[in-house]
């Protein structure tokens, strides 16, 4: 069976996008794969955190892709900075990459721009994700559009260790939704939907309510054609829109043009907002449940820990091997 990984950083609450991206790809494909879904804590100290309001997402993170739909029967379950073996293989493959691998990152130079530090781990946490990937010889990584070039450079890093040292790891694929790879900002449609979004009104968490769904959806910026049309470069926030209510009607582009082709923005703006908080409102109910169960989370995220350190701790003992650190004695 093929094995599909993917993780979700827990730098803030959980957004629309990061669903329809991230989690209903796990949900769907949950059994077809050897699913691996995996909280990448590491990740987000590559800009400030606050301690306890990081562990408060942490947990929270877990408690809402259980209350979407995923099953640790059939999902396996993790924390990054749990496994040692991460920045192990990490920083080995850090001294298999080139300043200018890294350099050509477009999300680092976009951070940079936007006034994030300049910390060291910001510039190389790229070379930590394809670590992520490359422990556990994922088949299938669900990815997406921003973070194609990520995972680009882990499959360069793989292909460069294994051309070097002998076959060591599996060469990912991504998994990219032909619909809804990458979901933009509503007050903003030309930037992707963030859920460390410095407007919140741009944003759809997976636990705002009706009323503040249905108010961030109407006050979501369009155009002045008023056609329920899609059409990225000229109609980018109704395309956005549009997008969203493919992803999770599971009607095509086509179908929903065909359906409020005579509609205006406002009629269609409210089904829009009615069908995200259908979706999201069953989630919200087991989330209160599972967020004040940590025993529950903490047995969800050991069982995670044994499985993967088995399997991470024996494919970095072979890419040590390989690259001649530590003593071996038959």
């Amino acid at each position: 069976m093929k094995r599909m990984l993917t993780g979700l950083q827990p730098s803030g609450k959980l957004t629309i996008a990061n669903y329809i991206g991230g989690i209903k790809p796990m949900i769907l494909n949950q059994g077809k794969y050897d699913s691996f879904l995996f909280i990448p804590d590491l990740h987000t100290i590559t800009v400030p955190q606050d301690a306890t309001i990081l562990k408060h997402n942490i947990k929270n993170a877990i408690a809402i892709y259980l209350a979407c739909g995923i099953d640790p029967q059939k999902n396996t379950i993790y924390l990054q900075s749990d496994n040692l073996y991460h920045a192990n293989l990490s920083w080995i493959l850090e001294c298999n990459t080139s300043m200018g691998q890294l350099s050509r990152m477009t999300q680092y130079k976009d951070k940079i721009q936007r006034g994030k530090p300049a910390v060291c781990g910001l510039f190389t946490y790229p070379v930590l994700m394809a670590a992520d990937i490359l422990l556990y010889s994922a088949d299938i990584v669900p990815t997406g559009a921003d973070q194609k070039q990520h995972l680009e450079l882990a499959r360069d890093l793989a292909i460069n260790f294994n051309n070097k040292y002998g076959k060591t790891f599996v060469i990912p694929e991504p998994y990219i939704p032909e619909i809804g790879a990458k979901i933009m900002d509503l007050q903003n449609p030309e930037i992707k939907m963030s859920k460390s979004a410095e407007n919140p009104k741009g944003v759809i968490y997976l636990t705002d309510d009706e009323q503040t769904v249905l108010k961030k959806i109407k006050s979501a910026v369009t155009d002045s054609e008023a056609v329920v049309k899609y059409d990225v470069e000229n109609k980018p926030g109704i395309s956005n829109l549009i997008t969203i209510y493919s992803c999770l009607s599971g009607l095509s582009v086509k179908d929903i043009e065909q359906k409020f082709g005579n509609e205006n923005y406002g009629v269609f703006k409210t089904e829009v907002a009615k069908l995200i908080s259908q979706t999201l409102t069953p989630i919200q109910q087991k989330y209160e449940i599972y967020k004040n169960d940590e025993n529950m989370i903490k047995d969800i995220l050991q069982k995670g820990l044994d499985v993967t350190n088995n399997i991470a701790k024996e494919k970095y003992n072979e890419v040590k091997q390989k690259v001649g650190l530590g003593l071996h004695f038959d």
